[in-house]
């Protein structure tokens, strides 16, 4: 169940602010990735007990839900895009989000997004994709966007792929396009969502 299935009501004048608690949460991972985000360090960040915490949330599973839907609400390439772009530079700030907080994709791999800013984005994705007359504007929105969310989950390893080396005897073809290719995610992302909206 997400944060926003549960809110928990604020019963006391001084409760902690959520949009504090999210804040403190994007930080949090932004520096230290998944391990880093736990009640605790939030309350410490907050200076705060962190019982106090829990009057607003239930879990530290609500704070990767507000994290995920802060990071990408105050991401103003983002949010320019879903007021402005077309499919393709939608898709591709909706990448460069992801590969500036590399969690955010552990993340949606564990909890379905449903915050305002997602609900916006999908909202957003799906009229594009029927607009330009998609049977299926929802698949068509999961194959575009569980493509964005897989190239920004690998484009870390793109630093280290030219130094892997490739066996020639097993794969010879494979070997010498990899020795003449220079890695460059983007271009990979973009090269797909060319093809994938061409269809």
């Amino acid at each position: 169940m997400s944060y926003w299935e549960h809110r928990k009501p604020v019963r006391r004048a001084r409760a902690v602010d959520v949009r504090d608690i999210a804040r403190v949460a994007v930080d949090l991972l932004d520096g230290g990735g998944l391990r880093a985000l736990t009640v605790r360090a939030v309350a410490l960040r907050l200076d705060v007990a962190p019982a106090s915490l829990y009057s607003r949330i239930a879990s530290v599973d609500d704070l990767y839900d507000l994290a995920l839907d802060d990071a990408l609400g105050q991401d103003s390439e983002t949010q320019r895009a879903l007021l402005e772009a077309e499919l393709h530079p939608l898709m591709l700030a909706y990448y460069r989000h992801l590969v500036r907080h590399p969690w955010a994709c552990q993340v949606i791999a564990m909890r379905a997004p449903r915050g305002p800013n997602y609900l916006r984005l999908s909202e957003r994705l799906c009229a594009l994709l029927a607009r330009r007359g998609s049977a299926d504007p929802l698949g068509d929105a999961y194959a575009l966007s569980n493509f964005v969310i897989g190239s920004a989950t690998t484009a870390p390893a793109a630093r280290h792929e030219p130094d892997a080396p490739v066996d020639q005897e097993a794969a010879p073809f494979y070997a010498s396009l990899h020795s003449a290719h220079r890695v460059d995610p983007e271009a990979v992302l973009e090269a797909g969502l060319h093809a994938l909206l061409r269809r």
